[in-house]
């Protein structure tokens, strides 16, 4: 029996966020640039994408490119931009057939104009489908709540939880249930801080790659194992 068939289906997490890291290491490991692990990341994305939709998860969350990431080196920087434009074009291309919905967390006008637009116009262009995705782009957690906090001090009035969570860039979709980090690191790195505050958290040494469908059941399987008490007992 695989991993699928045992995971108890009354417990499939609603939403998952994946810190998808590992993509240097694999590289080195094949003896490559970096440059092609993030090329090789992007087929697992497809992959885990189409994987999430099988097991029946509503929302996926990828931490694609977070607001520290322009620290690295220029070349590695405009690789990962050029997989991206060349990822919103197959997107559009595949529309019809994937029905996936694409919403991008974080700062646009960080973003080439003529990228910032792609992404927009991909939003628009895919409002109306069924499974979504959302990709953390030019994404940090503080500077996510920094926004929210700009946004309500406009709005003026009172503030609940309810108002801080919706102002948020997941406000249409709401807070992870599972939260997955490839290749062995522990930490959230900046990553929806706020929403993380009830989430199960996963670790794996796989490099995001390698990481497969079986992985993504995996996780899964222990996150359905698992008691969500919510501050209670």
């Amino acid at each position: 029996m695989g991993f699928k068939e045992q995971i108890n289906q009354d417990r499939i997490p609603r939403h998952i966020a994946i810190i998808m890291d590992g993509n240097g290491r694999w590289a080195k490991r094949q003896g490559l640039a970096r440059m092609f692990g993030h090329k090789q990341g992007v087929e697992t994305v497809h992959r885990i994408t189409e994987a999430a939709d099988e097991l029946g998860i509503q929302y996926l969350t990828l931490y694609a490119f977070s607001t520290e990431n322009w620290k690295r080196p220029a070349m590695e920087v405009n690789a990962i931009m050029q997989l991206l434009d060349r990822f919103i074009k197959d997107a559009k291309e595949d529309n019809d057939k994937n029905k996936i919905r694409y919403v991008f967390l974080g700062d646009k006008s960080g973003l080439a104009p003529i990228l910032a637009d792609k992404c927009t116009e991909l939003e628009r262009l895919t409002e109306n489908n069924s499974s979504l995705l959302n990709i953390a782009l030019n994404y940090g957690g503080r500077a996510e709540l920094v926004y929210a906090c700009r946004k309500l001090a406009e709005r003026g009035g009172e503030i609940t939880e309810a108002d801080v969570s919706a102002a948020l860039y997941t406000g249409h979709c709401g807070d992870p249930d599972l939260i997955v980090r490839t290749a062995g690191e522990y930490r959230l790195s900046n990553f929806l801080l706020w929403q993380s505050a009830y989430a199960e958290l996963y670790f794996t040494d796989t490099l995001w790659p390698d990481f497969s469908e079986t992985d993504l059941s995996a996780a899964v399987m222990e996150f359905s194992r698992r008691k969500r008490r919510y501050g209670g007992v």
